[in-house]
């Protein structure tokens, strides 16, 4: 018998919505709504078995299917009524490995994401090559942001410091965007010239104070312009950043600091605005690939076949998407109460789902 391809991805979509974290439960939350919410999803004339659920989304082009739903998350989101003078799209990339997924030699599945920080919709995802690393991974994931996106003119990438690349900030540079990312050991030389600025002789720009579960935490941010004969070692730095994080727990205080560098000038990105932008960076960690592992149990979730891995990973991030977008701050919850109103979820979904196949 064949199906509906927008049925299948639709109950797909919602299923994981409403709290499904593996292929088999797809298909079970698909088989236990009633009649009516069957033919809302578009399944008619009978519902398809578990393998033939699997075999269709293992078999799906997963970066084309990312690209898909992070449009069509897109355009349901609600344009804020006022856009901030000093808005930015701000984009966190970061990677996650699959642990308990493999490929067929056993290797395990490593996945580099973009993630809107704004919004909490993940723009693109990638497959990184088990040959290779994050890296070489960059430059696909900006192709496959500005594909959602049409431009990335003027978006801002905040990335660890695996990928303070040169290549990597000539890449976005050639964009038209801009890169902020945190200075390590990676880099010594970059490392050490940020080291030895002036720190001593430039006022803080921000300071913010925290305290909750028994701590109390200060972050202190310094930047400079970099006036220096060809500026510091990596391309298009526009300023170099300190951060100083002071902690108190338990009587006792413990001090961090970071390096960073921006490709923005002081005039469009201010203290306060990297103090803003580089903690949005944890977004993706906490807001993202946290639930992943908490709500849907990804760590447990053994795919092997074919772009299974990156499918239902995916879908789990258009879930998250999607309830951030309608208000949730609580995954678990949203998908709990989307569950027990499967007939609401449905109309929400089929409402506004792409109808091409």
């Amino acid at each position: 018998m064949r199906y509906p391809l927008t049925a299948l991805l639709a109950v797909a979509v919602c299923a994981v919505m409403a709290g499904a974290s593996s292929f088999a439960t797809i298909t079970d939350w698909l088989h236990d709504l009633d009649e009516q919410a069957q033919d809302q999803l578009g399944f008619t004339a009978g519902v398809p078995v578990g393998s033939t659920v699997w075999r269709l989304l293992t078999r799906l082009d997963d970066t084309l299917l990312g690209n898909v739903l992070a449009g069509w998350l897109r355009a349901r989101t609600p344009a804020e009524a006022t856009t901030p003078r000093r808005y930015r799209t701000v984009i966190a990339i970061d990677g996650k490995t699959l642990r308990g997924a493999r490929l067929g030699d056993g290797r395990q599945v490593h996945l580099l994401s973009a993630l809107d920080t704004a919004t909490g919709i993940v723009l693109a995802q990638v497959t990184v090559d088990t040959k290779s690393n994050e890296i070489t991974s960059f430059a696909p994931l900006l192709d496959a942001v500005e594909r959602v996106l049409g431009t990335l003119a003027g978006v801002l990438f905040i990335a660890d410091a695996l990928h303070t690349q040169t290549g990597h900030a000539d890449e976005v540079a050639a964009r038209r965007a801009h890169l902020l990312v945190q200075v390590k050991a990676n880099r010594p030389t970059l490392f050490k010239q940020l080291k030895r600025l002036p720190w001593a002789q430039i006022p803080a720009g921000d300071r913010t104070r925290d305290r909750g579960h028994g701590r109390r935490e200060t972050r202190t941010v310094k930047a400079v312009t970099l006036h220096t004969p060809g500026g510091i070692a990596f391309s298009h730095a526009q300023q170099a950043i300190r951060i100083t994080r002071t902690r108190i727990v338990a009587g006792k205080t413990s001090r961090e600091t970071a390096y960073l560098t921006v490709s923005l000038p002081a005039g469009h990105a201010t203290a306060r605005d990297l103090q803003t932008w580089i903690r949005r960076h944890w977004h993706i960690e906490n807001r993202l690939h946290h639930v992943r592992d908490v709500t849907f149990r990804e760590d447990l979730h053994q795919a092997r076949t074919g772009n299974g891995p990156a499918v239902i990973a995916t879908l789990r991030n258009t879930a998250i998407g999607w309830h951030r977008t309608n208000g949730a701050t609580n995954i678990a919850r949203a998908t709990r109460r989307a569950n027990r109103q499967p007939h609401d979820l449905i109309a929400a979904v089929t409402s506004s789902y792409p109808t091409t196949q």
